[in-house]
């Protein structure tokens, strides 16, 4: 369990300077046990305010996280388990509406138990409310990202964190829907933390008490930066020059072990960069797929990049939450390809590889902010394609581009072994032949 910060302490943990909303949802005549007149709650609310100094659940109000002004909504653990109720709503609607106004991006800072029992029905469709705001900032093209403490649980975790462009986490929180009294008995506590929600692809990034402020920062900048500008291609990084003299050698120098992959080009390329990860759906695939936003040359570039494995399910999920997300936010996108082609195991059918494919296919399609594409290695048939950019593809002389590998196209032709090297060159793959027939812009050089 990590140490559970007040609502002003974790505000001055993140935040140079605090302005706070002025407080609403204090309706005159408001009966002293709530709306369902329930025996004992006006003293609990009494007792929680005495105890914490606060008069709600949340705490909202503008601040600078190393030089970005954002809308902070900070719970209170302490003030009935930070649980939401109808005043609750009320304060999370004004600093929404504030956010649009202002053009602020939100940070919610969310330590809750769920919603407030003793309000009922009338607390739970809080959750509605809170839906509603979050949509529209989102219509707004205004970024909204969370930070998961201890403990994140039920609606809460269910809107303001789950429903976030971003998630951060404190390590060891509890974060989950259920929380610890209404799980089954025989429950492994330890799917329910932070650390097991980055596994499934529902967290992006676990950050120390010590670092959120920079870590928070840096992702404040990078989201509140965007450009019309398409991004410009990198610069080849490989030793290969010049073109490819068959299909052969465009293969071998594309699997060549020490041919750069994403990694090295993404830190080239990039001043700084943060990821993000998985696909919101119970899934990841940090060795298949980077995804993030970086500085280039004083902008902020989304990239989602194949590593040279088979890219599965979520990798191509990830891939698409990134380009809507930045394509919602105004920001270019870079997308480096390379991979055999898409994982085609049982376990990749069973979770949806066909669906994920077309839905990235989709996204990149109807997408209105700029999208540049780099083929840096092998783009194996349509689980390359759905990574690359209509009209903007670029290569580098180490790459190829192919309806199917070699060795499986002379496989289905029927065709020996000895027949590969002349069927790579009937497949036209080399970066030169997919100038020459206009399927790429051209080909960078170091």
């Amino acid at each position: 369990m990590t140490e559970r910060l007040t609502a002003r302490q974790v505000i001055s943990l993140v935040a140079e300077d605090f302005t706070e909303l002025p407080p609403v949802g204090v309706p005159s005549g408001d009966r002293p046990d709530g709306p369902l007149d329930w025996r004992g709650y006006g003293d609990a609310r009494a007792l929680a305010a005495a105890r914490t100094g606060e008069q709600e659940s949340v705490v909202c109000g503008t601040g600078s996280v190393e030089g970005t002004r954002a809308m902070l909504i900070a719970f209170e653990f302490g003030y009935l388990g930070g649980s939401l109720g109808v005043r609750t709503g009320d304060r999370l609607e004004a600093a929404y509406t504030h956010a649009r106004a202002h053009r602020l991006p939100v940070v919610p800072l969310v330590a809750t138990g769920g919603s407030r029992m003793q309000e009922g029905m009338l607390a739970l469709t809080q959750l509605q409310r809170v839906a509603r705001q979050s949509a529209l900032t989102r219509e707004a093209g205004l970024a909204q990202i969370a930070v998961l403490r201890d403990p994140t649980t039920g609606g809460g975790w269910a809107t303001l964190g789950a429903g976030a462009d971003v998630t951060l986490a404190l390590p060891g929180a509890q974060v989950g829907f259920a929380g610890s009294r209404v799980r089954p008995p025989d429950a492994d506590p330890s799917a329910y933390t932070a650390e097991a929600q980055l596994a499934s692809g529902a967290v992006d990034a676990l950050v120390r008490p010590g670092r959120l402020r920079h870590e928070l920062g840096r992702w404040l900048r990078l989201l509140t930066a965007p450009s019309g500008e398409a991004a410009p291609p990198p610069r080849a990084l490989g030793g290969a020059t010049g073109a490819p003299v068959s299909g052969r050698d465009a293969v071998r120098r594309a699997r060549a072990p020490e041919r750069p992959r994403a990694a090295r080009y993404l830190d080239a390329y990039f001043t700084h960069r943060v990821a993000l990860t998985g696909d919101r759906c119970g899934g990841a695939d940090p060795e298949g797929m980077l995804c993030g936003f970086g500085e280039h040359e004083g902008r902020t570039v989304a990239y989602a990049a194949q590593t040279g494995t088979a890219t599965r399910p979520a990798g191509y999920r990830t891939a698409a939450r990134l380009i809507r997300l930045a394509d919602r936010l105004g920001i270019p996108v870079l997308t480096l390809v390379d991979t055999p082609g898409a994982a085609n195991d049982a376990e990749a059918e069973r979770a949806g590889v066909g669906a994920a494919i077309a839905d990235l296919f989709t996204v990149l399609a109807s997408v209105r902010t700029p999208v540049t594409t780099l083929l840096i290695g092998e783009g194996g048939s349509g689980g390359a394609l759905a990574l690359a950019a209509p009209g903007n593809t670029w290569a580098t002389p180490d790459s190829y581009f192919s309806v199917i590998a070699p060795e499986l196209a002379a496989a289905i032709l029927k065709r020996g072994p000895d027949e590969v090297d002349a069927t790579a060159d009937q497949l036209r793959l080399r970066p030169q032949d997919l100038v020459e027939a206009g399927l790429i812009r051209g080909v960078v050089e170091g």
